[in-house]
C-alpha cells in the first residue's frame, strides 16, 4: 500500500473528520479512499456509457430481449 500525504486547510480538514466520523469510518484516511474509489467507480461508468453511445447499434432492445437476459440468467444461477 502507498502512502498519500496532504494538506488541507483547517475547515475541510474539519468537514473531513466530521464526516468520516458521521458515517462510520474509522479514520479520515479510510473516508478519502472511499470519496477516491466512488470517484473511480463515476469516471468507469461514464467512460462505458460514452464507449456506448459511440458504438454501433446492434440488436433491438425490447421486452423480449429482456425477457431473454432474464431467463439465461435464472438458469445459470
Amino acid at each position: 500500500m502507498s502512502t498519500l500525504s496532504i494538506s488541507l486547510p483547517t475547515a475541510l480538514m474539519s468537514f473531513v473528520n466530521e464526516q468520516a466520523t458521521k458515517r462510520g469510518y474509522a479514520t479520515s484516511g479510510e473516508y478519502v479512499c472511499d470519496l477516491i474509489r466512488a470517484d473511480r467507480g463515476r469516471v468507469e461508468l461514464r467512460d462505458r456509457l460514452l464507449d456506448g453511445a459511440a458504438s454501433k447499434a446492434t440488436a433491438n432492445v425490447d421486452d423480449s430481449y429482456f425477457d431473454g437476459l432474464r431467463s439465461r440468467v435464472r438458469h445459470t444461477g
